[in-house]
Parts: C-alpha cells; structure tokens; sequence
C-alpha cells in the first residue's frame, strides 16, 4: 500500500466505522474531522458481466427483446472488431469510463476475433485496471452467417488467445473461457471448451436462463438434456470457476446444482428490465447458497456504472416485494456487498479483493462529496447518511480517485486523458 497519511489512515478508519457500526462513543471524535473533509474509502467495484465490444451503441437500440436484439444490433458491431483500429478506439473508451466509474474489476466479453481480444487484455493492463477478458466462442448463427467460427477455429484460437495473454504475463489481467451461451454453441465446441478449461484450470462465462424464449430454445436444441443448467455441467463448463450472466429463470433443482458445483450468477438487473427478459429473484439464490455478484450487462444495460446495477438490484427486490407481502426486500448494505465482496467471490477472488481486510490488494475507491455535485450533505446527515447519499445518488463526479492494488489509476496520468 503506497499511502502512509495520516489523512489516507483516517478516511481508511471512517470506512471501517460506519460499514461496522463500531460504537456510538466515537462519533463526537470522528464528527470535526468528517465534516471538514467529507471524504471516504469504499472497496472498488467488481463488474462480473460486461461486453467491452457493444459500448460504441450504448443507451441506444433498447426496443428488442433479447433475441432479435442480438440479431438486429449486436451482432453486425460484433463483426467490426476485426478492425482493429475500430477496437482499440472502443475498447479504450470503455476501460477509461468504467474505471472513471469506480470499476476496478471487470469481466469482458470481447468477440470472436483474437488479435482485438487480446488488444482490449493489453488496454485493461495498460490503464491498471484488473480484468478477466473472454475471446467470445460460437460456432452457430443462423440470423449472421459471417460472425461464427467452426468448432475448430474457435478452440484452436482460443488457445492462442490464452498462450499469448499468459505469455504477456500481465499481473492483473487473465484469461476466460467464453462459450457465448448455448444457442451460439454446438455440443462439439461446447465439450471441446468444456476439456479446455479443466485442463488448463480456467475461469468460465457464458450466459443462462435470460429471456423464457432463449430458455425455450435451448430446451428444444438440447432435448436430451434436464435443463438449461444440465447442458452446461454434461459439458463440463459448470464449475467452481464459473459466472453465469442473469439466470433469471433458473428452477430452484438448478440453483442446486449451481451451490453443488460452485458456480456463480451475475445478476444484471438493468439488462433483465431494458430487454424485458425477466427478474432475478436474487433472494431466493442467496437463500439457495450460491454465490452472486452484480453486473452491468453493457449494452444491454444502458449504464456502464455499478452505482446504477446497485440500484436496479435493489428496485427489482422492492418490484418482487410488491407482489409478495412476506418478501424481504434486499438492503442497500446487502446489495453494496454483491458489487464488491459478493463479485470477488462469484469470480474467485475473495481471498485478493472484495474488502479491505489485511494481506488483501487495496482495490479502493476515495469518495468526495462535492459542491457542485448530484448530491447536498447537511449537518443533521449521519456518517451511514452520506454514505446511502452517495450510493443512491452519486455518480463518477463524487470518485476523486480509484486504486488498483495500491496503485492510483484515477484521475488518469496526463499523458493518457
């Protein structure tokens, strides 16, 4: 950790107080020098689903369900990251505003094209922020012929997009395997990414019980298989190194095999309303012991920033609470645990980041209230009160500066702005 303050050490003992409620007695001590500074430390934010290569259409194209929303929008921009001047202008905008927004770890989607994955792996090095980067596999389109691989293509090019990312030894940045979902995917390729995986021990994503149409056509491509989950775990892409964006409507027998197997859910609830693909309910899968993060889902999620996940997550509980009386809606305290420890545990990196806990990296976000910012503070506001004020309100106005493992990645060095 490169800051010995005594200024960095009291806003690091503010965070502790009011996340832990340690005592009453030292609020008169802590009031002077909060009220002076109004600054505090809060854990970076874990983004466990995003598509760096649909951020040059976000906030726009919203009017699909999921489906033809791939077929209509995504996929012809998918297609242009064989350019890869293209890709270096959308990927460095898109690490540049998710750190700006307080990401300091990312799990991409990037494409199929290898050469502009592994530059968006070279872009998230370069600007420090960590990552998992996913060089996308389907060998299946049927509405865009041109953007698919053959089954072997595409395990021949992953491994060369994972030999070259390791050999780049990058301290921060890794490979995943990235089966884009089922209905992209025959079994071969799956089977085939599936080996590859557990033979080189790696990371997992792909997507899962999103839309009931998508749910409905895996069911009808795979019929030999229990469930969208079974398909999955027979080809052995379900395990204790795997995220799964949205599961929506995964059956409480799936969520089963998700604790027994380890695997984790990337909860989207921005992407789940904005493509009307359905809810979470996320209490049920915390209930269920399975462990959850929270996701942006860009482009299907018009917002690139976690406060914005964080509170969609928690509209979505209150939308199942009006619909069930004896449902406990998620706290904001519940919900800021899934968008930092709850997504280092779904990409299995508890044991580095998550919180500040000693001998972890000090992935850290330095908040400040601001004069000219979203939100007013007044003397009557509690510690907790700028805190929920900041969460509920802020934006990337109020993140003075972002750390990655005790290394200042915002504000951006000169050279880079």
């Amino acid at each position: 950790m490169s800051m010995t303050s005594s200024a960095f050490c009291m806003k690091l003992y503010l965070f502790i107080y009011f996340t832990f409620n340690l005592g009453r007695y030292l609020d008169a001590l802590l009031h002077s020098y909060w009220r002076q500074d109004l600054e505090f430390f809060m854990p970076g934010f874990v983004d466990t689903h995003i598509h760096a290569s649909q951020y040059s259409f976000s906030g726009t194209a919203l009017d699909l369900p999921l489906l033809d929303w791939l077929n209509k929008y995504t996929f012809p921009v998918e297609a242009k990251f064989d350019d890869l001047s293209f890709a270096k202008d959308v990927y460095t905008k898109v690490v540049k505003r998710t750190l700006k927004n307080g990401t300091t770890t990312a799990c991409y989607f990037a494409t199929i094209h290898t050469d502009s994955s592994l530059l968006l792996a070279d872009i998230t090095n370069t600007f420090g922020q960590r990552a998992l980067v996913g060089k996308v596999c389907m060998d299946f389109n049927i509405a865009h012929q041109k953007y698919k691989e053959t089954p072997r293509e595409s395990v021949e090019e992953t491994q060369r997009f994972i030999d070259e990312l390791q050999n780049k030894q990058y301290s921060r940045v890794m490979p995943i395997i990235t089966p884009r979902f089922a209905l992209a995917c025959t079994g071969s390729l799956l089977t085939s990414l599936g080996l590859l995986a557990e033979e080189q021990n790696l990371h997992i994503q792909s997507h899962i019980s999103e839309s009931l149409k998508e749910t409905e056509a895996v069911k009808m491509l795979f019929c030999g298989f229990q469930n969208y989950s079974d398909v999955y775990d027979k080809h052995r892409l379900l395990t204790d190194k795997t995220v799964m964006a949205h599961g929506c409507h995964l059956s409480n027998e799936e969520l089963q095999l998700f604790k027994c197997r380890g695997a984790a859910i990337s909860h989207c609830p921005n992407s789940n309303i904005s493509l009307i693909s359905g809810v979470l309910d996320v209490r049920n899968v915390l209930n269920h012991g399975v462990k959850i993060g929270l996701g942006t889902d860009a482009a299907a999620g018009y917002s690139h920033s976690m406060l914005d996940a964080i509170r969609r997550a928690i509209d979505t509980s209150k939308y199942i609470s009006m619909h069930d009386s004896s449902y406990k809606t998620l706290s904001y305290k519940e919900v800021f645990r899934l968008a930092t420890l709850g997504g280092s545990e779904a990409l299995g990196l508890q044991n580095t980041i998550g919180n500040f806990e000693v001998e972890k990296e000090f992935d850290a976000l330095l908040i400040s209230p601001v004069s000219d910012g979203p939100f007013d503070v007044f003397d009557s506001d509690s510690n907790e009160d700028v805190v929920q004020k900041f969460i509920n309100l802020g934006d990337d106005r109020n993140i003075k500066e972002v750390y990655v493992a005790g290394k200042k990645v915002i504000p951006f060095p000169r050279f880079e702005v």
